[in-house]
C-alpha cells in the first residue's frame, strides 16, 4: 500500500492531504483547476519540498519530516508523465526508450524493454524522431520510457490535457492495458471525469488544497461533492457488471445486481467483469413493470433515498440488487408517482445511453 501526508503553504495557498490506498492499482486525484493536484504529486515526486511529510510507498519511506528522512527526487524511483511529453528532441524513439533503460537502478526489472514496446504500439514508430510524432505517439512514448526507469510509482500529471478528443481516445486504451496488465500502482491527476470513470480504481476528491472525500468509485460516483464538481449533467452511477454472453453486434449482456442491461461494448468476452457509467438524465423511473416500450433495459429495484437536486427536480437513489443508480426526475413526477424509500421501481434506460468500459477484476 502507499500512504501519503503533506502539508505546503506558498502564495496564499495551503495543500493539506492525507492519503492511503492498498496497491497496486490507479488512485485519481480529481477535482477543479488549482485544487492542488499537480502541487500534490510533485510533493510525492521529491520536486516540490513540504513543510511537513511522510509518504511511503509499498513500506519504502520516501519522506519523513518527523524523522528529518527525505529520499532526493532522482533516487525515489517515481516515474513521471507530464502533460506535455518532454522527450529528448535530438534522439529517436528508440534512443529515448534506451537513455531510460540504461539510467534505470539495478533492480529486478518489472518491465522489459520489448515487453513496454508491446504494450505501448510502438514497434513502428522506434525509428522516427520526436517531431515526426503526433501527440498521442509522443505520450504513449513518454509512458514506456517512464516504466522502463522500473519505477515503483508512476505519476500521471493529465498526460491526455493537451491532446484533441481523438488522440486522447487514441492513448486511453494504452493507459487501461497498463493499469490491468502491470503491478506498478499509478496515480492519475484530472480533472475530466471521463478519464477518471476510464482508469481509477481509488478516488481522491479535492477542493482548496484539502480532501473532501475519497473512496472506491463507484461509492464516489454517488457522493454530492462530486456532483458539486462534475455538474448536473454529469450525475450518474458507476457500477461494476459481469459480461452474462458474447457481444453481438455492438452490444454486450450484462449482469447488473438483478437484472441485465445490453451496454454498447466491443471486444468484451463472456465472463469479464465490465465498468458500466448510468447518468441520473438518462434513467426514467415506472412504478409498474413497464410493457411495449422500444427500451430494453429495465432495473428493477428499490427506492433508498429522495434528495432535492435544485428547484425543480430531485435525485432518487435506487437499490437494484447490491448496487446503487440514480435517477433525475421533475418535482411533479415525484409526487405523482409517490416515489419514497422502499417503493419498489424499475430504471428504464436506453442501450444507447451507456457508457461501459472492460475492467479487470481486483484491478
Amino acid at each position: 500500500m502507499f500512504s501519503i501526508a503533506a502539508s505546503k503553504r506558498r502564495d496564499g495557498f495551503e495543500l493539506e492531504v492525507a492519503i492511503e490506498v492498498s496497491t497496486p492499482g490507479v488512485v485519481a486525484l480529481f477535482g477543479r483547476s488549482g485544487c492542488g493536484k499537480t502541487t500534490l504529486v510533485n510533493v510525492v515526486a521529491g520536486l516540490v519540498e513540504a513543510d511537513r511529510a511522510r509518504i511511503v510507498i509499498d513500506g519504502v519511506v520516501l519522506e519523513d519530516s518527523a524523522g528529518g528522512q527525505r529520499v532526493p527526487a532522482h533516487r525515489r524511483r517515481i516515474g513521471y508523465v507530464f502533460q506535455d511529453a518532454r522527450l529528448f528532441p535530438h534522439l529517436d524513439v528508440l534512443g529515448n526508450l534506451r537513455y531510460a533503460q540504461r539510467r534505470a537502478p539495478r533492480v529486478p526489472p518489472r518491465i522489459g524493454f520489448d515487453q513496454a514496446v508491446q504494450l505501448l504500439g510502438l514497434d513502428a514508430l522506434l525509428r522516427r524522431r520526436v517531431h515526426q510524432l503526433s501527440g498521442g505517439e509522443r505520450q504513449r512514448v513518454a509512458l514506456a520510457r517512464a516504466l522502463l526507469a522500473q519505477p515503483r510509482l508512476l505519476l500521471l500529471d493529465e498526460p491526455l490535457a493537451a491532446l484533441d478528443a481523438a488522440r486522447r481516445e487514441e492513448v486511453l486504451p494504452y493507459l487501461e492495458t497498463l493499469r490491468d496488465e502491470l503491478s506498478v500502482p499509478m496515480i492519475y491527476v484530472s480533472h475530466q471525469f471521463e478519464e477518471v470513470l476510464r482508469m481509477a480504481t481509488h478516488v481522491v476528491l479535492m477542493e482548496e488544497g484539502r480532501v473532501v472525500v475519497q473512496g472506491g468509485l463507484g461509492d464516489i460516483s454517488l457522493h454530492p461533492r462530486l456532483r458539486a464538481i462534475v455538474g448536473p449533467e454529469s450525475v450518474g452511477a458507476v457500477l461494476l457488471g459481469r459480461v452474462e454472453s458474447d457481444v453481438r453486434g455492438r452490444l454486450a449482456t450484462v449482469r447488473i445486481g438483478e437484472s441485465m442491461l445490453s451496454v454498447p461494448m466491443r471486444a468484451v468476452q463472456r465472463g469479464s467483469t465490465v465498468r458500466v457509467q448510468l447518468l441520473a438524465r438518462d434513467i426514467i423511473l415506472a412504478t409498474s413493470r413497464p410493457e411495449g416500450l422500444s427500451v430494453r433495459n429495465a432495473l428493477v429495484g428499490t427506492v433508498t433515498r429522495v434528495t432535492g437536486d435544485d428547484a425543480d427536480t430531485d435525485l432518487v437513489q435506487v437499490d437494484v440488487g447490491g448496487a446503487y443508480i440514480m435517477a433525475r426526475v421533475t418535482r411533479e413526477a415525484t409526487t405523482a408517482l409517490r416515489l419514497r424509500e422502499g417503493l419498489r421501481v424499475w430504471a428504464l434506460v436506453k442501450a444507447v445511453s451507456i457508457r461501459g468500459h472492460a475492467f479487470v477484476e481486483g484491478a
